[in-house]
């Protein structure tokens, strides 16, 4: 499978709820550039990534990731994403229910057949 087939893959696993991990590899580093949600950024390694794909599935009811454009070169895949996501519990002025909407640029780097870093920059559209 192309690398730009794996990120694809990935982003239905995430959707489906499916553990997303096994794209990655043992090393992996997912840096969050500030956004709305996480004003100061995040930097998360496989430990982190894999908790926070739980606390997610609590959060939200259900998510979609459209990609709207996608570049492979070499080692690397970078998207253009309209994230969409249902939500389970009330955050800030949204209620349960509603729907959160972003644009994402995001940034993978591999190392053969596995995700090893991700950069992103969300950009949410104001809730």
């Amino acid at each position: 499978m192309s690398r730009a087939g794996i990120v694809r893959a990935y982003l239905k696993a995430i959707e489906q709820r499916k553990d997303a991990t096994v794209f990655y590899a043992p090393d992996m580093v997912q840096e969050e550039f500030p956004n709305l949600l996480s004003p100061t950024g995040a930097r998360r390694e496989f430990a982190d990534l894999k908790e926070a794909g739980k606390r997610g599935q609590n959060v939200l009811k259900s998510e979609t990731y459209e990609i709207v454009a996608l570049v492979e070169a070499g080692d690397m895949v970078a998207c253009e994403i309209l994230w969409r996501g249902v939500l389970a519990v009330a955050l800030r002025s949204l209620q349960p229910g509603q729907e959160m909407r972003a644009r994402f640029a995001a940034f993978f780097e591999f190392e053969g057949d596995k995700i090893r870093r991700q950069r992103n920059y969300d950009c949410f559209e104001p809730f």
